[in-house]
């Protein structure tokens, strides 16, 4: 049995989709375990760029792969993913938990009307419908996968136009966008079409972790927007965390392993929320150009800032992450000097952990460490370094990740020097537990 979780230790954004499609080329099954399309996962290879917001990474390569009960699943674009990967002749073999619930049209109306409400205190969500969707799960009046196959379907209509005319209607006194017949007969419709694929999820992987199957679980977001242990309330509606793989696929906890928790080399964030490292000068507006910090959802540029070793010691501790991925070291190649921040000062008081309190975080001063930078090198060279070792690697940037080891108390397994999968660095040694069997 090997598993490994991977999951995103900032503001999401980190990289996460890369790192997955590289390391899922040594396991069998890649998993989605939380989230919606409100997450966008982007990976290069040999120059065709493959973007997805709900189906795991691994798909790409092939790979077995499966969308667990904690996933809120919007059919359409499902739908369209599975298509685009066909239509370039990559089979899709796909596992659809029949627990996981069904973003509809209303709840992409009503999240909209909720930002609108909320005026200049909005999260800054992404309007795909993800907050709704897991507020009627919580309030039971959610739909599911398995509501709208067989005999279910006479009890979930029922529901679903009860619950769609008072929450748009009556709460809001709003028209619903399209009447409720049409939509329960093309959600019907779609979730027919993805019917060959639904499945118990967590019955499937339990069996494939106990025969020997490496799996690998794939966190959506970051830690800092994890709904328990982020930001809150500038956070995402479900848990990011590692120990929501457990729940988010319906496996036992104890069948997980590992976990590698990822890190860009700076920090970047999208919407609204307190961002002690933010940049609003050149250097940031120089990182976002260079990093093409733009979101793969929604297009908004996101806020940039340097590494914030506060925060990523929370989240490394939180997640359990005992290996790092460090993103985008290329992107701050070329600056003269490079800043981590190592405590805040919040009202005169140094402090060198996260405040629960946004309100207090965002009265925070970061502290600085200021590094030496390294030097700025052509992709070509990035590559020859990343097969020569980290030993090859520009002695400052050496110099960086030791740093983030050292406040983390993890170990760097793989850097990222660029965006195709084989500008990637496995540090020998420290990346074998990632990797062997």
């Amino acid at each position: 049995m090997s598993s490994l979780a991977v999951v995103g230790l900032q503001w999401g954004d980190e990289g996460k989709g890369k790192i997955v499609d590289v390391l899922s080329e040594f396991y069998d099954i890649v998993v989605r375990f939380q989230g919606g399309s409100n997450a966008g996962h982007t990976v290069i290879s040999d120059g065709t760029i493959h973007k997805f917001r709900i189906l795991p990474t691994g798909a790409v390569r092939g790979k077995t792969v499966v969308i667990g009960n904690g996933v809120v699943v919007d059919p359409a674009i499902l739908l369209d993913e599975i298509r685009s990967l066909e239509s370039n002749n990559i089979p899709v073999d796909l596992v659809l938990s029949d627990r996981a619930h069904i973003i509809t049209p209303y709840h992409i109306q009503i999240d909209g009307l909720l930002e609108e409400t909320k005026g200049s205190s909005r999260v800054g969500t992404t309007k795909r419908g993800i907050g709704p969707t897991y507020a009627d799960k919580i309030s039971r009046v959610g739909l599911r996968i398995c509501d709208l196959l067989g005999a279910s379907r006479q009890d979930a209509w029922s529901r679903f136009e009860k619950i769609t005319r008072l929450r748009v209607e009556q709460l809001y006194g709003k028209s619903l966008a399209r009447p409720p017949t049409e939509v329960f007969g093309l959600l019907s419709e779609m979730i027919n079409q993805l019917s060959p694929y639904v499945a118990d999820a967590g019955l499937f992987l339990t069996t494939a972790l106990n025969s020997g199957k490496r799996v690998l679980f794939e966190g959506a977001q970051g830690t800092l927007l994890d709904i328990d242990h982020g930001t809150y309330p500038y956070v995402t509606s479900s848990n990011c965390v590692s120990g929501a793989a457990a729940t988010g696929a319906g496996v036992p906890p104890t069948l997980i392993e590992r976990v590698l928790g990822i890190t860009k080399a700076y920090v970047t964030r999208v919407g609204s929320g307190p961002f002690p490292t933010e940049l609003t000068d050149d250097t940031g507006r120089l990182i976002q150009e260079q990093g093409g910090e733009f979101g793969t959802v929604t297009g908004r540029p996101r806020r940039c800032g340097w590494l914030d070793l506060v925060a990523l010691k929370y989240a490394t501790r939180l997640n359990g992450a005992e290996l790092l991925a460090v993103t985008k070291v290329d992107v701050l190649s070329g600056l003269e000097s490079v800043k981590v921040a190592t405590a805040y000062e919040i009202d005169g008081t140094e402090v060198s952990s996260l405040p629960a309190s946004s309100t207090e975080l965002s009265r925070a001063t970061p502290i600085y460490e200021e590094l030496p930078g390294w030097e700025r090198l052509s992709p070509r060279e990035w590559r020859r370094l990343d097969s020569a070792g980290l030993d090859e690697m520009p002695p400052n940037l050496r110099e960086y990740l030791s740093l983030i080891e050292k406040i983390t108390g993890s170990k760097v397994a793989v850097v990222s020097t660029g965006p195709d999968r084989s500008d990637t660095l496995l540090v020998p040694g420290v990346s074998n537990a990632l990797i062997d069997a």
